[in-house]
């Protein structure tokens, strides 16, 4: 694979590329441009040969660790180079990778850690100001069995307490005569990630390399993206948005990314600026903050050509305001974690398409339309379920039967939880939810977990939560909530309890409304609408 490498660009032929894992790809430009700045945050840069030490040293760290119970690793790691290095140190030492998002409380994270089968916990040495070692503590509380952790700094070091110090050089030295490929290949399952679904904690979802190298593919085509392009990329790593546009297409281009440890817009304005970035990905709440910072008013972000954006409804008034802003053009992939993307828009699109659309159908992902009435022509608007088969599918959820059993249709095609309109052109656009979830700034939020989390209290007799509209996140969480008996319950009590249980901050309410009891329907169940429109009323 290395001569593939030595004399075929990304840019000019991708379909090479298929076979080959980005951590041959970190090691090859480790070799060859050992010096050049692969990831930049507000206050440090690493070189291509930073990042593929790091990835062997936490390589050789598990290689010293026995697989007992499970094989999976999970990596808890803010959005810095560490999380990549993490993600190829894993494939290297043939574990499998289970991302977990910075942002995640103890609660989340041992689910994830149970589900994904995880014993091996790769972190940072503090976590929000407490020890790494007082989380574990409580993930082991929670129901995980963290049996080895190992600790990974800003600068790429790597310490593991029980490691014999002299094996693991050995093994760092063995590692490095390697080609990086591992025991994968590019279509074995060796990434795991979450996503909130419909009901319950979020569910795993695997996921192998060979897709991500293929939407990598569309990303650059889209948008026309070279190895002179700087990425900012503003989202999660773990999650897909977070993974092509700061794990895989900058590596595979050899290009610089900018990321950011924790999502400030002052600092991703200036680094913008610094660093002249001209491929910035962020969701529609990212570049909403951007636009009513006061910071933006006297940056110069003229270095700016396209802006990719998603993970939630894309407002057409403020990405218009952010063309005329910037002079970038606002581009958009439409998808889920689980399908991949669905449709997409490119530079060739016109006006309309861009800014009013989710974009054309991706002919690749061969997409159907699920209605009560599918008699409808190809010449006519479709209105439906989009369900999906092709290359950017994920593998479904990771030995869960049950939970595939609702993602896929009978004969195998994946399902999304949106209701979509397909117009004649073939452009999509959302017009409905079949699943109860919030969308918070790009984050998918299941109503029915959170409902699950806030019936655990105590002094709750019953709750319904909904989504209220808001001009920057899209959404936020509303509990309307009745109470036992004479029972005051505020936000800051309930959110002082949620906390205290170690639930992710985004499942916390915003807004709490108490009311004497939920509106019902006529047979008897919540009627969401009225939920929805009380909370409004109230709000």
């Amino acid at each position: 694979m290395s001569k593939v490498l030595g004399r075929i660009a990304f840019a000019d032929k991708p379909e090479s590329f298929s076979d080959i894992s980005i951590s041959e790809v970190v090691r090859h430009r480790a070799a060859n441009t050992p010096d050049v700045v692969a990831f930049v945050t507000a206050d440090r840069s690493c070189t291509w040969r930073d990042y593929d030490l790091t990835a062997d040293r936490i390589a050789a760290a598990l290689a010293c660790i026995e697989s007992v119970g499970g094989s999976g690793v999970a990596i808890y790691l803010p959005d810095t180079m560490a999380v990549h290095a993490a993600l190829c140190g894993a494939y290297r030492a043939g574990r499998v990778a289970a991302g977990i998002g910075f942002r995640s409380g103890t609660r989340e994270i041992a689910h994830l850690m149970i589900k994904a089968d995880c014993r091996v916990l790769i972190t940072t040495a503090t976590v929000r100001g407490r020890s790494c070692y007082d989380v574990v503590d409580d993930l082991q509380r929670s129901g995980a069995q963290v049996l080895s952790v190992i600790v990974v700094d800003d600068d790429g070091a790597v310490e593991w307490g029980a490691a014999d110090r002299t094996e693991v050089r050995r093994r760092v030295n063995s590692l490095e005569s390697s080609d990086g490929t591992g025991v994968f290949t590019t279509s074995d399952t060796t990434l795991l990630n979450s996503t909130s679904g419909t009901t319950g904690l979020p569910k795993v979802v695997a996921h192998n390399e060979k897709k991500w190298i293929e939407f990598a593919r569309l990303a650059m085509v889209g948008a026309r993206i070279t190895d002179v392009d700087v990425f900012c990329s503003a989202v999660p790593a773990p999650f897909g948005f977070g993974l092509w546009s700061a794990h895989f297409l900058p590596t595979l281009l050899g290009a610089r990314t900018v990321v950011l440890e924790k999502f400030d817009v002052e600092v991703m304005i200036d680094l913008i600026e610094r660093e002249r970035v001209t491929v910035l990905c962020c969701v529609s709440t990212q570049f909403k903050m951007l636009l009513r910072s006061e910071r933006v008013r006297t940056a110069d972000l003229s270095s700016l050509r396209v802006l990719y954006t998603g993970g939630e409804a894309v407002p057409y008034s403020e990405a218009l305001a952010f063309e005329e802003r910037t002079g970038a053009k606002v581009l958009q992939f439409y998808g889920s974690n689980e399908a991949g993307a669905v449709s997409q828009t490119t530079l060739d699109d016109d006006h309309e398409t861009r800014l009013k659309t989710c974009g054309h159908v991706i002919e690749s992902m061969n997409v159907r339309i699920l209605s009560d009435n599918d008699n409808g022509s190809e010449s006519e608007p479709r209105r439906g379920q989009p369900a999906v088969h092709g290359p950017l599918e994920s593998l479904g959820y990771w030995q869960d039967e049950d939970a595939n059993a609702e993602l896929y249709t009978a004969d195998g095609w994946m399902l999304l939880g949106d209701i979509v309109d397909i117009d004649v052109a073939g452009r999509i656009r959302v017009v409905g939810r079949i699943a109860d979830l919030i969308i918070r700034g790009g984050k998918n939020i299941s109503a029915v977990d959170v409902e699950d989390l806030i019936c655990a209290h105590p002094s709750v007799r019953a709750v319904s939560v909904v989504g209220v509209l808001d001009d920057v996140f899209g959404e936020r969480v509303c509990a309307v909530v009745v109470t036992e008996s004479g029972v005051e319950l505020s936000m800051a009590m309930l959110s002082e309890w949620m906390r205290a249980q170690g639930i992710t901050t985004e499942y916390i309410p915003e807004y709490v409304v108490l009311v004497d009891d939920l509106p019902t329907g006529p047979g008897g169940k919540v009627a969401k609408s009225e939920v929805r429109k009380l909370a409004v009323s109230r709000v």
